[in-house]
């Protein structure tokens, strides 16, 4: 019986900012002291993690000298050597420090958007040290809660700009990163910019270098926009652009909940899985959860296990699914593997199509059953492992 232990094969990875949480929130203090990250490093390596990543701040203190942020460095570094943990991604925190409570990148103030570039100018030359191959930028303070106070119209002309600086100083240095835009509609700000995969995808096609922007779609904030999370990542992967991804847990359109991965919208988690693997994906699974402020440190690797754990077991099931001659069966019954035919035939034109002789009648297709509840029914009875 498969134990569903994770290995680095898995390419399992986690922010230190997840199991750093601390478990402070709007209406409470921490209940967990800080995790040192050399910590986190050998713990999530123990457990069977790949890869581990950082904002700047996670690593280094905000307002550390040169001397403090090698040493920070020096330490992380060698943890990693430590225990073979790989840097798939790194991103820069620009949303915490007061300064930033207006945006960054965006913030009407320019001399913040200057600070800002340099503060992600700086972490760029720090992920290519550490063979990070992805640099992901969230927005999280790029909007308003006032129509009034943002011209909207500019601050996009202002985001542009700082993605093109940062992609052009990415290729002047010859560094083989990525970028990857990560979508939120809200929350710390009222209204974020880019607040979907589909607001992302079409922003970057206005980029000066598109080819090297992507998407980083985050399960709950998709589904905190009531979107389906796994439309979102097929039009990211038909569009070549699902550079990274954050699994999580989410219960609908409310606040951010950061759940462990599987423990929200589970059928989504299974479909998400089933998608990823059939597709060919071949990046991080990278998992963006906080645990819960009831647990203690033990509690976090529980949860960070949680995740890995939930990964493997959807993997099964969803390969199950998919290997069931009933399933198979429904499938065709429903038609669904008829959309994989191209609608037009080799070298059709339109005007043929407009004048083609069928047998078509649209009252007696009407009365078509697509047969999708026994098909629904299947995948879940797979999900609930009596498939």
């Amino acid at each position: 019986m498969n134990d569903y232990s994770p290995t680095p094969a898995d390419k399992f990875s986690f922010g230190l900012w997840t199991v750093g949480f601390q478990g402070a929130d709007p209406f409470g203090a921490a209940t967990r002291p800080d995790l040192d990250p050399v910590r986190a490093v050998h713990k999530l390596a123990e457990r069977g993690a790949w890869g581990v990543t950082f904002h700047d701040d996670d690593l280094i203190p905000f307002a550390a000298s040169d001397s403090e942020r090698e040493e920070a460095v020096s330490r992380f570094r060698a943890a990693l050597d430590e225990t073979g943990m790989t840097v798939p991604m790194v991103t820069t925190n620009l949303f915490g420090h007061p300064v930033f409570k207006d945006g960054a990148l965006t913030a009407n103030d320019r001399d913040i958007r200057r600070f800002a570039l340099r503060k992600v100018l700086r972490n760029v030359e720090l992920a290519a040290e550490l063979g990070a191959e992805t640099f992901v930028a969230w927005g999280g303070r790029e909007g308003s809660e006032s129509d009034a106070a943002i011209d909207a119209h500019s601050a996009f002309e202002r985001y542009k700009e700082g993605v093109d600086l940062i992609c052009e100083f990415i290729r002047d240095r010859g560094y083989g990163l990525r970028l990857a835009l990560e979508p939120k509609p809200n929350e710390p700000r009222g209204d974020i910019l880019l607040p979907t995969v589909g607001h992302v995808l079409a922003f970057i096609e206005r980029l000066q270098h598109p080819e090297m922007v992507g998407v980083n779609p985050e399960v709950g904030h998709e589904q905190m926009a009531g979107l389906n999370y796994v439309h979102g990542i097929a039009q990211a992967l038909w569009s070549d652009k699902l550079f990274h991804l954050d699994l999580n847990g989410q219960h609908g359109a409310k606040f951010d909940q950061d759940l462990r991965f599987g423990a929200g919208d589970l059928k989504s988690a299974f479909f998400t899985v089933d998608l990823l693997e059939s597709a060919g994906y071949s990046g991080p699974r990278h998992f963006d959860f906080k645990p819960s402020r009831t647990e203690d440190e033990e509690g976090v690797w529980d949860s960070a296990a949680g995740c890995m754990r939930n990964y493997l077991i959807l993997r099964d099931r969803a390969a199950a699914f998919r290997a069931d001659p009933r399933v198979r069966e429904a499938l065709e019954a429903s038609r669904v593997t008829e959309l994989r035919r191209p609608t037009l035939a080799p070298g059709e034109k339109a005007a043929e199509l407009l004048t083609a002789k069928e047998d078509f009648d649209p009252e007696e297709v009407g009365k078509r059953a697509m047969r999708y509840e026994r098909l629904d029914q299947l995948a879940l009875e797979h999900l609930m492992g009596v498939g």
